[in-house]
């Protein structure tokens, strides 16, 4: 005990460390790639280290690594830290149970249980719900795609595939749509892309448009995969629309919600998910939006014998006691699994469904106070538009792929680049909820005052 004891110590040592570091210089210094291993001892060896150099050097680790959680990381789709989420997942880890069966996991699987339940609850999904924690967001999209291929084709998961089967998805959807249909089996040249509008949505009569031509050449029409923030512009797609169409022809309609769909905790812009309730599934990453340490990944199902009929397989070394609605297991893609539940309960149940809902809402407010100042200044063009924490835009009509590189490189801040149809862009994403407006502010004086001191940046034609 007193091994632990002492790591315990160290830990919150460099704990303290780091928050310190992170105040003083919230960009970390940035080690080139090909000069990583020279720089520091990452090196494995057959003598141990011994405890003032393995303290020193999990410092020097600490401080070189991108640092998430400050006021200058705007480049992903998480950010920021919740304490009493982070309080969950240690504890989460000291517990180290696997949430398979309920003989190894106990409480724990209430907590997920009730995760699930009240999530569902949320979008509208009835008493034969459920749902189940993934490793992340691709996993989510690959598990919707397994249930929806074995509703349409039972004798599958048997005989393999034996229907030529189609998916379909938006052109802004995430990139797992087409490692999944490969996965499945099937095929990549199986899944059609569906054009956006002009602010990065589905449009729902392409969609069946193209169902119908794939019906006349022999297909067999079987999946939707709706985003609800798309990666990019984090647009919502027209869920209702979509769901008069996978009505008519019978198709398993999944909700991709993995970077915004925690909307469904917001009263003021839950909205954006109407219709979400006539999904077959619905996805959504408490680890985005939320801000519980990464990952935490949501799927729920809107007739959990779905879950059952992909993914269940008896095993009696495993299920030895208690009921299937405490063996999760059998509803899981995965054998053991680490408790990623606890970490959301905790922040769940210490701030309430109103702390979630203001972590949500005050992510849309950083974004209106962004795009209030791209409008009011001329030095900047606004790609992105209302509803979203993307926040796309150029600034003197320099190259934004050279701009964002050069942020990076000189620890200045972090920020991404994307781009829609015919443009590239700064991609600023306001979802660390712990900002203020002044941060927001502080982020535009800062790259504008960059530029100023780096006359070399060049400009591109728009």
């Amino acid at each position: 005990m007193s091994n632990i004891n002492n790591d315990l110590t160290l830990f919150n040592e460099l704990v303290e460390t780091l928050i310190k570091e992170e105040e003083s210089t919230p960009v970390a210094e940035r080690i080139d790639a090909k000069k990583l291993y020279d720089s520091i001892d990452l090196s494995l060896n057959d003598s141990g280290m011994i405890d003032d150099e393995f303290k020193t050097l999990l410092r020097q680790i600490l401080v070189s690594t991108p640092k998430t959680a400050t006021k200058l990381f705007f480049n992903q789709l998480f950010g920021g830290r919740q304490s009493k989420a982070i309080l969950g997942d240690l504890l989460a880890v000291m517990l180290n149970n696997s949430m398979y069966t309920y003989k190894v996991a106990g409480p724990q699987v209430g907590i997920e249980q009730e995760i699930i339940r009240q999530s569902c609850d949320l979008i509208g999904y009835g008493a034969k719900s459920n749902g189940t924690f993934p490793t992340g967001g691709s996993m989510s999209n690959y598990m919707a795609l397994v249930m929806a291929r074995d509703a349409k084709d039972p004798k599958c998961r048997l005989e393999g595939m034996s229907k030529p089967l189609t998916v379909y998805t938006s052109k802004e959807s995430h990139y797992s749509n087409s490692k999944n249909v490969s996965f499945t089996g099937i095929g990549r040249n199986n899944i059609r892309y569906i054009k956006a509008d002009s602010k990065g949505r589905m449009i729902p009569e392409l969609l069946e448009e193209q169902i119908i031509k794939d019906i006349n050449k022999g297909f067999i029409p079987t999946y939707v995969n709706a985003t609800a923030g798309t990666t990019v512009l984090g647009a919502f797609d027209p869920i209702d629309d979509i769901a008069n169409i996978t009505e008519k022809y019978k198709m398993w309609l999944h909700v991709d919600g993995a970077y915004c769909g925690s909307v469904i905790f917001s009263e003021k812009y839950k909205h954006l998910l109407k219709g979400v309730e006539r999904s077959n599934s619905f996805s959504y990453n408490a680890h985005k939006m939320l801000g519980t340490p990464l990952t935490c990944s949501i799927i729920l199902v809107n007739d959990k014998r779905q879950l059952y009929d992909s993914f269940s397989n008896d095993a009696d070394y495993l299920y030895q006691t208690d009921g299937d609605d405490f063996n999760l297991g059998k509803t899981s893609f995965q054998c053991g699994r680490r408790n990623d539940a606890l970490k959301f309960w905790t922040l769940w149940k210490s701030v309430g469904g109103k702390g979630l809902r203001n972590i949500v809402d005050k992510q849309f407010e950083l974004a209106n106070v962004a795009l209030d100042y791209i409008r009011n200044n001329s030095d900047y063009t606004l790609y992105s538009f209302n509803d979203s924490i993307s926040i796309c835009f150029n600034y003197k009509n320099i190259d934004p792929t050279e701009l964002c590189t050069a942020l990076y490189e000189h620890q200045v801040t972090v920020v991404g680049f994307g781009s829609f149809e015919e443009n590239t862009f700064i991609r600023l994403v306001t979802i660390n909820a712990n900002n203020e407006k002044e941060d927001i502010l502080n982020f535009f004086k800062v790259l504008e005052g960059f530029v100023e001191k780096t006359p070399s940046l060049k400009k591109i034609s728009i």
